[in-house]
């Protein structure tokens, strides 16, 4: 089942993820460099140091995992390739409503079942 894409799962006790480490299903991505806390659109912008040149990927925050506060870590629900293969991120756009829909649409696509066509293929 897909997650609400634009919401922490669970309950976040944390009101401030910066400089959090970042693990993708097989293996470090980052360290989170920004984060929201809006109720329905919140989201981490992830710095991937040399992982993927230097480049910064946003996550909605309903592919947050896990957060680990005694060790600083944020578990996402997806791989390094799948994170790698999102919508290329724009400093200078990425807030806009464009942006976080084709952000949402990638997302879903990787739920089975979810999006506008079922798993057979069906509505």
């Amino acid at each position: 089942m897909e997650p609400d894409l634009w919401t922490y799962q669970g309950e976040v006790v944390v009101d401030d993820l910066q400089d959090f480490e970042v693990q993708a299903n097989d293996g470090h991505i980052g360290k989170v460099d920004e984060a929201t806390y809006d109720v329905g659109s919140s989201y981490i912008v992830v710095d991937t140091g040399p992982w993927i040149l230097g480049k910064k990927v946003m996550l909605p925050a309903g592919v947050i995992e896990s957060i680990d506060l005694d060790n600083r870590k944020v578990q996402i629900a997806h791989t390094k390739d799948e994170i790698r293969a999102a919508p290329e991120f724009d400093p200078d756009m990425y807030l806009e409503t464009r942006y976080m829909t084709d952000l949402e649409l990638y997302y879903a696509s990787l739920y089975p079942g979810s999006g506008p066509l079922g798993q057979d293929g069906l509505p």
